[in-house]
């Protein structure tokens, strides 16, 4: 049980960059800039200092019975007066639904509450630096403990409760201490978050105003909830969510998320079988929570089970055959609708966390104006949200931004948030910067073509070719096998949520990954070129079996060779129907975010040795490429750890070479948005 309640922990903060940042990426400051910083300054200072009442008490475990019968247990946190008296004044409600149990939640917030460990804590991870050491990524995680980061995507932000605000933390049904069977994002769970929100909102020590707060899990549980809310819906915080889970994590370009999925249904099927101990003492045990877990203990693992070990499509199982309809329960439940959501949202996201395509993507989805939404994407993974924040020049932590959020929706404070953002992000290559829209204006989608010529700039890899403006007259026909080498990748630390990360030659480097790989690179930048918004790597493949499977990144070349991942994609060849109206092309006609439907039903045959062309999407990113610095494509025949194709597809490629065929009559290229010409 411990190591179970060890690795609930370590996946709360999944499913939860000591440098100096500078808001401008370089440069002196700005008026903007400046005021940007005051404005961090004093919110940090309003958040941290002292607060209307001077403790918090806990109501353990209240039962919430929904419409359906099932109780659900959550814990309820209200502020304390100075007189030790648990304040009665209605205030207004933050509600968070989590399925990693409320327990490991309370003994995270027990320990930062114990006096001194925070500080201690806080001052002890403030010094480490590791940046400039191989395994400078490792200081990037432990940086998730600085500065109300866990506090955030746990939900418990003590301070804020102190305000004036009472928290209402939930297991979602099927989970931690509630009864019934998890119902993975389906409609019975949505209708629980409603039934959770109203009753909050009902409740004497509530004034009726709510709002939702937490990450990952209970990131999509607010956007879900925000896309039909109930009138006590006032604000969203959602951190490190998604909202097109299929393209997000689970099966991606039709590849299975086999670091990912395997950990985190572990992880909740393990931790939620943890039983109600003091129940157990005081014989107020609850038989039907023990009921539903033995109906149900292991939700969601045939599917997985099913993804990976089905030979062939003759006989498609039930869970997998739902995994590939888009009209089925499953894939309803796992799609998000952001254009439904009329509530003020906060979206954080990281350009490396498993749901990167969606922060962006929901943002402009979501139809409010400026003033009613905020997007803030860093440099981080899954498991560190919010590292570099709360630096100087740095966005405001993620504590203190959803205090001021929260203040302005649910108290009608104006802090001056009109002044702040509205997309704020981190430029790779650059540092912080605030935009009006993302992508940034002044980028257009143009063509930079994939050459057979040498790049002179990657002798190690399978292939050394170049990125050229203007279409290549020669023709060539280059081979690519699958293999191991992405172990050690960008790839794979995205897809372990981060836990991967810590080794800079794999993560921060992809010379070793590109061992096994086509490079196409550009010429030396001449000056400073800005990369902003979706990407789409067009390909003429060609296979020896009924199937292959394509992995590429888009990576900055430093003057030292140095290779870094800025964004990814990946497709397997029969997935590669494209669904026109929900994809997006740029002026040039070519795709910039093509949609593949990822279904039976879309299903392209390959027939070996035909050429066939595939659009790839990469993830939308913001980024610079700085003078003297290369852009590079590589092209891989696999991706493990971080995705595997369905097992039916994966048996289908034989694990046999595939070929890119460069030809100037069919050419294969890049279709990317800069504000200049590359090339």
């Amino acid at each position: 049980m411990a190591s179970a309640l060890i690795r609930a922990a370590r996946l709360a903060t999944v499913a939860v960059a000591a440098v100096a940042l500078t808001w401008s990426g370089g440069g002196p400051a700005t008026a903007e800039q400046t005021s940007a910083g005051a404005l961090a300054e004093r919110w940090t200072a309003m958040h941290d200092g002292p607060q209307q009442y001077p403790d918090v008490h806990i109501d353990w475990d209240v039962p919430i019975q929904m419409s359906d019968g099932v109780v659900l247990k959550a814990n309820v946190y209200r502020p304390v007066d100075a007189t030790n008296a648990v304040v009665n004044t209605p205030l207004p409600t933050i509600v968070n639904l989590t399925p990693y149990t409320k327990l490991v939640t309370n003994l995270v917030d027990t320990a930062l509450a114990t006096p001194g460990l925070q500080s201690f804590t806080m001052d002890l991870v403030r010094r480490i630096n590791l940046s400039g050491t191989p395994i400078s990524g490792f200081g990037d995680l432990v940086h998730l403990l600085d500065g109300g980061t866990i506090q955030t995507i746990l939900g418990i932000d003590r301070s804020l409760i102190r305000s004036g605000y009472t928290l209402v933390v939930a297991d979602v049904r099927g989970t931690g201490f509630s009864q019934g069977q998890w119902n993975t994002l389906g409609m019975r769970e949505q209708l629980d978050t409603r039934e959770v929100i109203r009753w909050a909102a009902a409740q004497p020590w509530s004034n009726g105003d709510v709002a939702m707060s937490g990450g990952s899990y209970a990131g999509i549980n607010q956007l879900r909830a925000a896309e039909d809310p109930p009138p006590e819906l006032k604000a969203i915080f959602p951190v490190e969510a998604g909202s097109d889970l299929m393209r997000d994590v689970v099966a991606p370009g039709g590849g299975v998320g086999t670091t990912f999925l395997p950990m985190w249904l572990s992880n909740v099927n393990q931790t939620k079988i943890i039983p109600d101990v003091q129940s157990m003492l005081n014989g107020t045990f609850d038989w039907k929570w023990l009921q539903s877990r033995l109906a149900d203990p292991t939700t969601n693992t045939d599917l997985l089970a099913q993804a990976l070990l089905t030979p062939s499509l003759d006989r498609m199982p039930t869970a997998l055959a739902a995994a590939l309809d888009e009209r089925s329960d499953f894939r309803q439940g796992i799609l998000g609708h952001p254009e439904r959501i009329t509530v003020p949202t906060f979206v954080y996201g990281g350009w490396h966390d498993i749901f990167a395509n969606s922060a962006a993507k929901l943002y402009n989805a979501i139809p409010l104006p400026a003033s009613k939404k905020q997007l803030v994407i860093g440099d981080t993974y899954h498991a560190n949200p919010g590292a570099g924040t709360g630096a100087p020049g740095a966005p405001p932590r993620l504590d203190v931004l959803q205090r001021v959020w929260f203040d302005k929706w649910l108290k009608g404070i104006d802090s001056g948030l009109d002044d702040f953002g509205p997309v704020t992000l981190w430029e790779q290559g650059s540092g912080w910067k605030t935009m009006r829209t993302f992508p940034e204006a002044g980028v257009t989608h143009r063509r930079v073509y994939l050459s057979p010529a040498s790049s002179n700039t990657a002798d190690h890899a399978v292939h050394d070719g170049s990125l050229v403006g203007t279409k290549p007259r020669d023709r060539l026909e280059l081979q690519v096998a699958p293999g191991l080498s992405t172990v050690c990748s960008r790839d794979a630390a995205q897809g372990s949520a981060g836990i991967f990360s810590p080794f800079d030659v794999c993560a921060k480097d992809s010379r070793v990954a590109e061992s096994n790989a086509l490079t196409f690179t550009s010429k030396a930048m001449t000056e400073p070129t800005v990369i902003s918004g979706p990407i789409n790597v067009h390909l003429n493949a060609i296979h020896d079996a009924t199937d292959g499977y394509w992995s590429v990144t888009v990576n900055d070349v430093a003057p030292d060779g140095t290779s870094t991942v800025l964004s990814t994609g990946q497709l397997t060849a029969s997935l590669r129907a494209v669904d026109e109206a929900k994809s997006v092309r740029s002026a040039n006609g070519d795709y910039t975010a093509p949609f593949n439907p990822i279904t039976l039903d879309s299903l392209l045959p390959v027939e070996p040795g035909k050429p066939v062309t595939l659009d790839i999407a990469v993830i939308p990113t913001q980024a610079v490429l700085e003078a003297e610095h290369r852009l590079r494509v590589d092209i891989f025949a696999a991706n493990p750890p971080k995705a595997l194709a369905f097992r039916p597809m994966l048996n289908a490629t034989e694990f046999k070479t595939q070929y890119l065929r460069l030809d100037p009559d069919v050419p294969s290229f890049i279709n990317l948005p800069t504000d200049r010409p590359i090339g």
